[in-house]
């Protein structure tokens, strides 16, 4: 049994080395893969270790293995997302992003040196457990099919297969020092929509010679939410949002076509496919009925994220005796989505939230906001808390056999 005291020691030792880290990729962040030179840094980190990485998984993944004794016995796999977000940073940091138009806006760099931060730890402490942990460095969560997704085909997971998997992430509305944890249903799917709304085009003074796809438009994005709306089952949250709209160059033309592009989140997988054929049958028959036409296409993504009981019950149970129990929460369910979800349709896991928040510090503005910034006090609770729940796991399978 590792002493609780030892892990967060080296919690300590190793907090400063992994603020750099972090300021490091936040100055350099990379969109959705293209991860390339994030990737040979977290390489070379690793190899600082002692850690030999497989490089090249799904483009710009990596992953590396700290065996500890019997490492065939158990797994636990960490997991880190390296992608940047198309977004001007507004912080005045040292470490601002030099790469203009791109931003670590969702705490990517955070969740990266984290996960190197506990390897570290683990590392220090290999020859203390039993098991293995297994380290994945993927590209591409923020964009369709999910770098997650890519993982997995690319065998990520296998050789070994995990018992248990982790994912950590930043939350600027928990202060920091706290983290939070739901069993169970956690994260909606999340689907794209684009429509393609076909009229024909004419002056603006001769409406009754042309077809406006404006006035279509506008009728189909009123029509779905009532389709939404009306269709789901009320105790299952769902959202259908409609982000973009684009259409005509002049007032005075009525234009050939309008795209309009939205998201669909559910949390029930039936409902969410019955959903995309109520959303395609509206709005073409919609259109149709004014005498256009519409194209929908949906481009089906992350699917719903749920968190094992079992991985995730253990893993707050870890998280309150490292931090005392008032600096645990519970989080309510989410409507926002995560390719990790993928990952938690494959191995028992657990997906957790990591305060960052400190309202003096500035940093309780949201993710995938230009001013989103951590309180980097939250990177030694994070090395060492993640640290201490994958060891707990191997501990908890080690006392099971």
């Amino acid at each position: 049994m590792i002493d609780q005291q030892r892990v967060k020691d080296l919690a300590k030792q190793f907090a400063s080395n992994t603020i750099d880290i972090r300021r490091h990729i936040h100055a350099n962040p990379e969109l959705s893969y293209e991860e390339y030179r994030t990737a040979e840094f977290v390489a070379e980190q690793l190899r600082t270790m002692g850690i030999e990485p497989q490089e090249g998984v799904a483009g710009t993944g990596l992953v590396a293995i700290i065996e500890g004794k019997n490492p065939e016995k158990f797994t636990v796999a960490l997991r880190a997302d390296m992608d940047a977000l198309p977004i001007t940073e507004q912080n005045d940091i040292p470490y601002k992003s030099t790469n203009e138009g791109v931003m670590h806006a969702c705490g990517h760099d955070v969740h990266t040196s984290c996960v190197l931060g506990a390897a570290r730890i683990l590392s220090e402490l290999k020859d203390s457990f039993e098991g293995s942990i297994k380290l994945i460095f993927q590209p591409g969560e923020e964009k369709n099919p999910g770098g997650a997704s890519l993982m997995i085909k690319d065998g990520a997971l296998e050789n070994p297969k995990p018992g248990a998997m982790l994912g950590q992430h930043v939350m600027p509305f928990i202060e920091t020092g706290k983290v939070g944890f739901r069993e169970g249903m956690y994260m909606a799917s999340a689907d794209e929509i684009y429509l393609t709304v076909k009229g024909k085009g004419g002056h603006a003074a001769l409406p009754d010679r042309s077809v406006d796809p404006i006035v279509i438009a506008a009728q189909i994005i009123t029509a779905l939410q009532q389709v939404i709306s009306r269709n789901a089952d009320p105790k299952s949250p769902t959202v259908l949002t409609f982000g973009t709209i684009h259409g005509g160059h002049a007032q005075n033309i009525i234009p050939d076509e309008v795209k309009i592009s939205g998201t669909f989140r559910a949390l029930d997988e039936n409902w969410r496919f019955k959903a995309h054929e109520l959303i395609t049958r509206a709005a073409t028959g919609i259109a149709e009925g004014l005498g256009g036409s519409c194209e929908v296409f949906i481009d089906v993504g992350y699917p719903f994220l749920s968190n094992d009981v079992d991985t995730t019950r253990l893993a707050r149970k870890a998280a309150e005796d490292y931090l005392g129990k008032e600096n645990v929460q519970d989080l309510d369910l989410w409507l926002g989505a995560e390719d990790f979800a993928y990952y938690s349709h494959v191995v028992p896991s657990c997906f957790y939230r990591l305060g960052t928040g400190n309202e003096e510090k500035g940093t309780t503005n949201g993710v995938h906001t230009p001013n989103f910034n951590i309180d980097e006090d939250a990177i030694e609770v994070g090395i060492g808390l993640m640290a201490w729940i994958a060891l707990q796991q191997l501990e908890a399978h080690r006392n099971s056999r």
